[in-house]
This record gives C-alpha cells, structure tokens and sequence, in this order.
C-alpha cells in the first residue's frame, strides 16, 4: 500500500501541535502555566492547512479512512472551531493557572479525534475516533476552579457518555453479525429494511444511539443543559459545536444507506420531529443563558434531521452547510457569554439588561448570532433552513418540514428575548462590566462577519458542500 501523507495533512498539523503541548505539560512548573500566543498562531495556520487541503480524496489505511469532499469541509469547519475556540478560551477566568496547558492539550486532542471521525468510513475505526475525542471532554468539563456544579457536570457526562458508548458497542456486534462487514462500503449495499434485516437495524438503531448522544438529539439530550450550566462558559462552548460537527458527518455518512420510507429513517425522522419541539419548548422556561443554548442545540439537532432523511445530495449538503452555519452562530453566542461574564459566573437573562450601552459591539454580536438562530434573513440560520427545507420537501416527510416551520415560530420568542434583554432594559448599578478591550470587540465583530457571510453568500460553502453529498450518493 502506497501511503500518501498529503492527505491527511490537517491530521498530522493538529497532531504536531498536541505533540508541542504535550511536551510543555511535562516541563518545567512555568512552561505549564502559560501557553502563549503560539497557540492561537498555530491555531489558524491549522485553518490555513485545512482549507488548502479542501479537494484532496483517497483512501488509506486498508480503506478504512475515506479523504473527500465531506471529510475536508468538516476538517476546516472543525479547524475554524478549534481556532475561536482556543481564542475565547485564552482569557478564562475560572481556569486554574497551573492546568493552562493540560486544558488546552486536552482541547487539541478532541479536536483531533473528531478530524479523524470526519475520515472514518469504517465502524471500528469510527468508535475509536469517536471516543477519542470523547475523553478529552471527560476532562475538560470539569475543569472550572471550585465549582461543585462543574464536577457534577463532568459525572454526568462521563456517566451518561459510558451508557451510549455501551449501547454503540452492543449495536456494533449485531451489525456485524447481521451483516459480516464492517466498511459503509459494503454496508450501503445491504437492504436496510426491517423485514429484510432485523438483527442489522436493530444494531445500527443502537449504533446510531452514540452519536444521538453527542448530537443531544432527544432522547438522548438529557446530559445537555446541565453540562453546558456546569462547564465554564469557554469549555461549554467547545462543548456546545465541535462534537456536533463530528456527530454530523456520521450521520450523513450512515444516512446514504437509509432510503425514504425505511424503518430506520422514519425512525430519524420522527426523533427529529420530538427533538427540535421539546427543545424550544423546555428553552421557553428558562433563564439562565447558557440551559437556553443547550435546549437550542436539542432543538437544532432535530432541524439537521431533515437533511439525513431526504435521500438526496441536495439533502446532505443542506445538513453540510446548516451545520457549519451552526457553529458559527452559537459560537457568537458564547464568544458575548464569556465576554459579558468577566468573573466567569452563569450568565441570567437580567445580567443581559442595557448590553447595548455598556457594550454595543456585544450586543450588536448577539443580536446578530441571536437572528441567526432564530432563522431571520440575511443571517446564515436563514439560509441553512431554506436549504434543508427545500431539500427536504417531497420525498415523503413533508410533516416533518411543517413541524420544523412551527417549532421555528415557538423559538422566536427565547432567542429574541436575548436581544430584548441587551437592548430595551437598564443595566442594575452593581453589575460587573463587561469585557470591551480591542481582543473582545474585534472577535464580536469577526465572528458577526462569519454569520452575515454565510447568509449573505452561501453560495461557494453550498457548492462546496453540494460536491462533498454529490460524491456519497449516485
């Protein structure tokens, strides 16, 4: 086998960089306190590599890793995550001095794992990336200087994520002894029907039940809220849009062999469906910030589920590009979070009151990553939904669409509540200012860009995406 290390560049950077960290956890007590500007530095030469890297397709290591379209789209969306992310977390104020390095290290690592998990077009090979990226995770959420909440936060997480990687494995083992192969490759030409292959559905409903988990798609949500109130506002953060990536891209990879009219596709439809309305409806009640982003990602999880169901390429590369237009908007979201909470605390929706006059670039943030999620032109939410409902409509969940426009309707009022609280309330006298340095305000103003960008010109990253569905189904 003729080993081609050009495509897997975006894997090898971001390993270099772990090697790099990993080398400074075990020095000397001062190299462990502080990173540096290295990091983020490095951290956007590793978009740079991603991009240039868009394009590249074959197969290595036994054909069990798949370099494609979708597999670099997602390495760049992830390699832009890890960038924001490494940024918002460089000013964490409940991060302990000492464990700088190690939370970064562990950061670096996820984000690996899920570059591999992009690739993984094998089950074994997917688990492992899978889980790879998982236990960074385990670690990280925890991380948040004496919060109780914080180490509750970290057992339930580990708890929860060991009950679904229990049922992936055990849905592993039916697969493969319902179907004696383990590459989608030859997966994608089996009968997924029930009638024809009752073992082999039943493993892949449970297989499929590990990346419900990291998608928090209902039922498999309940972790989601109270890890994101537990977990420092930067760790939630990460918490809250790159795992999603990595979930995505085995979804859309497993949903080509999943025809319209499947039991198991009906099965995705229907989570779907329960999904995006108990989200909106539990974020309703809410007032603290960050349980309002959690129930929102439960309900956005549900909207990805009209892509997978589709049975088209337009279909994949709506749930592609809804999912990038994703991570941009909530990580707007949490990029005011953690510039409004300046002593780290959770933020309510009354420490959101007269944003706009203590922080208009904040608040101009929010409201734009706020819209977005709503789904309101000329924001990316706008043009994510409008792919996925046009790729969606006629191929037999037409219900599912009407639902979504009515769940999109209820979510409204939380998401412009944000913006209703930063611009029509007074500030109380006692509240901490917020963070309005030049690093603060150009990061707001940067990522506002981001999401105007994909609403206002979708086009190319549509293409883009439109290419990667394009070459996983005729």
């Amino acid at each position: 086998m003729t080993f081609n290390p050009n495509l897997i560049l975006p894997e090898i950077y971001q390993f270099l960089v772990i090697a790099v960290l990993f080398i400074q956890s075990i020095g000397t007590a001062k190299m462990r306190v502080k990173v540096g500007p290295w990091l983020p530095m490095a951290a956007a030469l590793g978009v740079v590599v991603a991009v240039v890297s868009v394009g590249a397709q074959g197969l290595v290591f036994w054909d069990s890793y798949r370099v494609d379209h979708l597999s670099q789209f997602f390495k760049a969306a992830i390699a832009i995550g890890f960038f924001i992310t490494v940024l918002n977390a460089s000013r964490q104020p409940t991060l302990d001095k000492e464990k700088t390095v190690d939370y970064f290290l562990f950061l670096a690592l996820s984000a690996w794992g899920l570059m591999l998990l992009s690739s993984g077009v094998e089950l074994i090979t997917m688990y492992l990336a899978l889980e790879l990226s998982s236990y960074s995770l385990y670690a990280l959420i925890a991380v948040r200087a004496k919060s109780k909440d914080a180490a509750e936060a970290g057992i339930k997480y580990i708890l929860f994520g060991a009950v679904a990687t229990a049922l992936a494995l055990y849905g592993f083992s039916y697969i493969l002894a319902g179907m004696h192969t383990t590459y989608l490759s030859e997966l994608v030409k089996a009968d997924w029907s029930f009638a024809a292959s009752p073992m082999a559905v039943t493993g892949m409903a449970l297989f499929l039940a590990g990346m419900f988990y990291k998608l928090a798609l209902f039922p498999f949500h309940f972790w989601c809220p109270d890890v994101y109130e537990g977990a420092s506002n930067e760790t939630a953060a990460f918490v809250a849009t790159l795992p999603k990536l990595g979930a995505i891209v085995v979804l859309i990879r497993l949903a080509t062999m999943f025809k319209p009219g499947y039991d198991i596709t009906t099965m995705l439809a229907v989570l779907g469906a329960l999904s995006m309305t108990f989200g909106n409806l539990a974020a309703l009640v809410q007032t603290d910030v960050k349980r309002i982003l959690g129930y929102s990602s439960v309900a956005h999880a549900g909207y990805i589920m009209i892509g997978l169901v589709s049975g088209t390429p337009e279909g994949l590369a709506a749930a592609s590009f809804y999912a990038l237009a994703y991570v941009a908007m909530n990580l707007t979201c949490f990029w005011v979070v953690s510039r409004v909470a300046v002593d780290g605390r959770n933020l309510k929706l009354k420490d959101l009151d007269g944003l706009h006059k203590r922080a208009p670039a904040l608040a101009f943030a929010l409201a734009v990553g706020a819209f977005a999620l709503v789904g309101l032109p000329p924001m990316a939410g706008f043009m994510g939904k409008l792919f996925l409902f046009s790729a969606g409509w006629n191929h037999g969940y037409n219900w599912l669409i009407i639902i979504a426009g009515l769940n999109t309707a209820i979510s409204i009022y939380y998401y412009l509540g944000l913006v209703r609280h930063a611009y029509t309330k007074d500030a109380e006298d006692d509240v901490p200012l917020p963070d309005t340095s030049p690093f603060s305000l150009v990061g707001a103003g940067l990522l506002s860009v981001l999401v105007l960008a994909l609403g206002l010109m979708p086009s190319g990253v549509f293409d883009l995406a439109l290419s990667a569905g394009g070459s996983l189904l005729p």
